[in-house]
């Protein structure tokens, strides 16, 4: 099974937490099948939004979520 990682953002009630505020307004960057790209879509996205301090992008590693015992 391939590693996929989801990286999306979007605005949070608080930027050392995860409580993203606007469900409706998520953007889902996408769906990668190693870290390394990722990471890289997610840096790309941070980096675009980084004056705007409600902003935030996350790497979700589904491969863990799918097989936990792996």
């Amino acid at each position: 099974m391939s590693k996929l990682h989801l990286v999306f953002g979007g605005k949070v009630a608080d930027p050392q937490g995860l409580n993203f505020s606007d469900l409706k307004n998520i953007h889902v960057v996408g769906l990668f099948d190693n870290y390394a790209d990722a990471e890289e879509a997610w840096r790309a996205n941070a980096q675009r939004t980084v004056d705007d301090a409600e902003m935030k992008y996350v790497v979700v590693h589904l491969h863990r979520l799918l097989e936990p015992e792996a």
